[in-house]
């Protein structure tokens, strides 16, 4: 139907997150129709993330240098790391401006039947981290879904004694109605409750 070139380019942004046949045939003829100057640069911006962007040799998250920002930066409460799976739920916390400490990505959640263990995560590199700079609290931030609950779980049991563990509370969302939140969103608002 399209020629080679045009139905290599469908099927690699294909691959991309959340882009089926259809957004990809969209992503394709729009690059087509833009003027090849623009469409280069985007290739070029590709290939330079590629070559630049490496994760942190102490957190995970995404830098150009050695060390990110946010682990160089001495304002930080160096005391308190917040462990989040993936680089972009570090950025959604950092847009908050409420948490001031360091974090530490794992690279995903346990889930052994898509064969990702303990050891395919930066879970030994967080407890070398928290035994080597007098850590005093880890903030659980995995997603609250089967995956993330039990990495949660895992790692609480790997930190305990060792650290205060906390996590993430979890309940109903701003703005939300009562009558359409599942039952286990509620019992977990009720568990949370907090004075007034």
């Amino acid at each position: 139907m399209f020629s080679p070139a045009v139905e290599n380019l469908v099927a690699q942004l294909t691959r991309l997150p959340g882009v089926g046949t259809r957004t990809a045939q969209r992503l394709a003829f729009h690059i087509l129709q833009r003027p090849k100057p623009e469409a280069l640069a985007l290739a070029q911006a590709i290939q330079e993330v590629k070559e630049r962007v490496r994760f942190c040799r102490e957190c995970g998250n995404l830098t150009e240098e050695e060390l990110c920002g946010i682990c160089l930066d001495a304002r930080r409460d160096h005391g308190l790391i917040c462990v989040v799976e993936q680089p972009v739920d570090l950025i959604s916390l950092e847009r908050t401006h409420e948490y001031r400490g360091l974090y530490h990505v794992l690279g995903g959640a346990l889930s052994p039947l898509d064969g990702v263990e303990p050891e395919d995560l930066r879970i030994d590199e967080l407890l070398r981290r928290v035994e080597r700079n007098g850590v005093q609290e880890v903030v659980l931030a995995t997603n609250p879904n089967m995956t993330g609950e039990a990495t949660a779980a895992f790692l609480a049991d790997r930190l305990r004694n060792r650290v205060r563990v906390t996590r993430l509370a979890s309940g109903l969302p701003v703005g939300g109605d009562l009558e359409y939140a599942d039952e286990v969103t509620l019992g977990r608002a009720l568990a949370g409750r907090r004075e007034m």
